[in-house]
């Protein structure tokens, strides 16, 4: 197999903020070749959650996102803060956008959001038995509407391109497969 890594010669950030940073990179291809101008976004990993209450509904996520100009379903989820392991930070988002607490959580996949341009991972998890044991917590800048729904209609909002954010979407996938309601 030929390695296809790339070497970066250089590396140069152009901007460093708390949710992006973006550097440009002069990378040199196994050929030879040289990229002088290749922009590199890191952003902090990220999780999500198909969530089910101890009724077996699914908690899904209702919030307006400024890039799509559209309000957008998605699963509970967020960044992973400094220190924290990616079940503690799946388990802190669930108590913070939702107000439930879960019995368990299992890990479901690591997917890269964009690996050609983006740094991060979005890990996605199935979290089982949850029980609403607090208000929500919200960031500043957050307003969500929580929606619940069973699972087959999880499923259909899957079939029918309804969840806005393609990693939801995937994660969505293989819980409803981890479950057995898709082969």
């Amino acid at each position: 197999m030929n390695n296809l890594d790339w070497e970066t010669i250089s590396s140069k950030y152009l901007v460093r903020a708390p949710w992006a940073t973006l550097r440009v990179d002069t990378c040199r291809m196994p050929d030879g070749t040289v990229i002088p101008d290749y922009y590199v976004l890191e952003y902090p990993d990220w999780v999500n959650v198909i969530a089910l209450t101890s009724d077996n509904q699914v908690i899904l996520v209702r919030q307006y996102r400024h890039a799509a100009g559209e309000e957008v379903l998605e699963l509970p989820g967020g960044v992973i803060e400094e220190g924290e392991s990616i079940e503690e930070a799946a388990r802190r988002e669930l108590l913070e956008e939702t107000g439930y607490e879960f019995e368990q959580i299992e890990f479901l996949s690591e997917l890269y959001a964009n690996p050609a341009t983006a740094t991060n991972k979005t890990h996605c998890f199935l979290a089982t038995g949850g029980k609403k044991t607090s208000e929500q917590s919200l960031d500043r800048g957050e307003e969500i509407i929580i929606e619940l729904v069973s699972l087959d209609e999880l499923k259909d909002l899957v079939l029918k391109n309804k969840l806005g954010q393609a990693l939801h979407t995937s994660g969505a996938f293989y819980a409803l497969v981890k479950l057995g309601l898709l082969k």
